[in-house]
């Protein structure tokens, strides 16, 4: 376990070892995620980009949930015999 000081201005520098594993390098832009009473540290990688790259992706495309609407639309346009609303 690596432990630092944080300056009266905040700061707290990262040790080399952790740098090196994590690929954080000068400008890596860094989170900071307060979970209870704890504080999560997670650079913004290349790599993390990825593992994340699509996890909330849906099973249909915009492109097909457009058409499904659109197709919706002109049959409860037909129903109302072509009047809108």
């Amino acid at each position: 376990m690596d432990s630092v000081y944080v300056t009266t201005r905040g700061r707290i520098v990262i040790p080399i070892r952790l740098r090196r594993k994590l690929g954080i390098k000068p400008g890596t832009k860094v989170y900071f995620i307060e979970h209870g009473s704890d504080i999560l540290f997670q650079p913004v990688t290349k790599k993390y980009v990825r593992s994340v790259c699509g996890m909330f992706k849906d099973t249909t495309s915009a492109t097909v949930e457009l058409l499904i609407e659109r197709k919706k639309d002109r049959e409860r346009e037909q129903a109302m015999g072509g009047r809108l609303r």
